[in-house]
């Protein structure tokens, strides 16, 4: 596959020939440094440099609410399956939220495999967008190694000043690439500059809590019972917005909606909450455990929504401090 370049003066004939063919979602501004993933149909609506969303673009992959299961007793318990999918681009997806969606492929990958979900993934084109510049203090994308792409997405812009380099990974990349026609082939100098950029940000994005990363789970382990839990259970109000945020957070409930004569009804999944140190340990210890990769992504959502001030960098520090 070939990478190529897209001339800043041609994003809005890329985007607006995307959304004429198909839904595109993207990062757009709902106020002073908060943002969302909604439809677009031009570049002019699209924020490129942005804090993450208030939301991951999990939300696309996980609906809060979805039907799985029809059934009618009437028709002697007659069961249908539900998938309820639509094929979208997402645009501009950072890479925190890029590894946030590749944990939960690994997870619903696994066995049982959840098929609603392999399914929905299956009708979703991602275009990942670099982020040349360090978001804010909340974020830890340098600790997790988020901060530069890792896969996961079919195209992959660039941000290098008059254009954008854009990594075609996919061969669904390259069809909707070539589909929109307004993109030229990347050449070594394309090549330079980008390796240019990379080299810069090792100079923008460091470790943020100066902790190893690898003793992470270790620190965990050793800090199950430490009282740093008992700190933040007295703060932590179980508002819930920690998990309602996280791009790589999978709790849901399934549950049955009968209709008042019990004869029809579905059966509907939706999204449930975690206790603190329990997420916590979701993030930095079993799944290093059962699957080898970290499930936080660095993002800072967390941080920037906790209604108590309850810091994740701070209380990898403390644990650190504890345990060093």
């Amino acid at each position: 596959m070939q990478n190529a370049i897209l001339r800043k003066s041609h994003l809005n004939d890329f985007i607006s020939k995307l959304a004429a063919m198909e839904k595109v979602m993207a990062p757009v501004a709902k106020g002073p440094k908060h943002f969302a993933f909604e439809e677009v149909k031009s570049a002019k609506e699209i924020s490129l440099r942005y804090i993450p969303t208030i939301l991951p673009p999990k939300k696309y992959f996980m609906p809060q609410h979805e039907t799985l299961l029809e059934y009618d007793t009437r028709e002697g318990q007659k069961m249908r399956a539900v998938a309820e999918v639509e094929k979208i681009v997402l645009f501009g997806v950072h890479t925190c939220d890029l590894a946030g969606i590749q944990c939960l492929n690994i997870v619903f990958s696994d066995r049982p495999k959840d098929l609603n979900y392999l399914i929905r993934k299956n009708k979703i084109a991602i275009i990942g967008i670099e982020c040349n510049e360090y978001c804010d203090e909340h974020a830890s994308c340098a600790l997790m190694g988020n901060h530069i792409p890792k896969g996961g997405y079919d195209l992959f812009f660039t941000d290098l000043g008059d254009y954008f380099f854009i990594h075609v990974n996919t061969q669904l990349g390259e069809e909707l690439l070539d589909k929109t026609g307004v993109y030229e082939k990347a050449t070594i100098e394309h090549m330079n500059a980008l390796e240019d950029l990379r080299n810069k940000k090792k100079e923008i994005f460091k470790n943020e809590v100066d902790v190893d990363k690898n003793t992470i789970p270790e620190l965990f382990k050793k800090g199950f019972d430490s009282p740093i839990w008992d700190e933040l259970g007295e703060r932590c109000i179980s508002c819930g917005n920690c998990t309602n945020v996280c791009p790589t957070c999978y709790c849901f409930d399934v549950y049955d909606d009968p209709d008042l004569g019990a004869k029809t009804g579905k059966r509907i999944r939706s999204l449930r909450k975690d206790r603190k140190r329990h997420r916590f340990n979701r993030k930095f210890r079993y799944p290093v455990e059962r699957y080898g990769k970290f499930f936080c992504t660095g993002c800072g959502r967390c941080t920037r929504v906790c209604m108590a001030k309850i810091n994740l960098k701070d209380t990898i520090k403390s644990l650190a401090k504890e345990y060093k």
